[in-house]
């Protein structure tokens, strides 16, 4: 069973892993309060601020068909991990039946219950603005974000 806030197991075959590769972008401010989200695209305005990285090498279509299962089940707990050359967060979120896993260019995860194409965690414990600042000073600074997607 997955520890609430460390996603430890007792056997780690269980546990399925999928690594994006993203880049920071100068119009970064990661302050938006119920979401934080990366993309294919790699332009960004001042009005994406739950943007964090840009981009990125992977979209929910390169997920494999057991990744989605997991992840598309109300009882999944997700840990995403957010790593640059200085910084460093740890966000935990669930997964849900409505979610497609679809969407060809976004990931997002959510505070909320919200689901869409583009929903990646729903009940995440942070959103953008609740993210290391250091990481998000990488971020700005246009360095590249390594973005960890744990499931049970």
């Amino acid at each position: 069973m997955i520890d609430r806030y460390s996603l430890s197991t007792t056997n780690k075959d269980d546990i399925m892993i999928m690594e994006i590769k993203a880049m920071g972008h100068k119009n970064i401010s990661s302050e938006h309060k119920s979401t934080f989200e990366i993309t294919k695209h790699s332009q960004l305005t001042l009005k994406g601020d739950c943007i964090i990285g840009v981009s990125s090498n992977k979209s929910m279509e390169d997920f494999s068909k057991e990744f989605k299962k997991k992840i598309a089940d109300d009882d999944t707990m997700i840990k995403v991990e957010l790593s640059t050359k200085n910084g460093y967060d740890e966000i935990i979120g669930y997964g849900h039946h409505k979610l497609s896993l679809t969407h060809q260019t976004d990931i997002v995860c959510r505070k909320s219950s919200y689901t869409c194409s583009r929903t990646l965690m729903i009940k995440s414990n942070k959103a953008s603005n609740d993210l290391n600042r250091q990481l998000v000073e990488d971020l700005k600074n246009g360095d590249e974000l390594t973005f960890k997607i744990f499931v049970e």
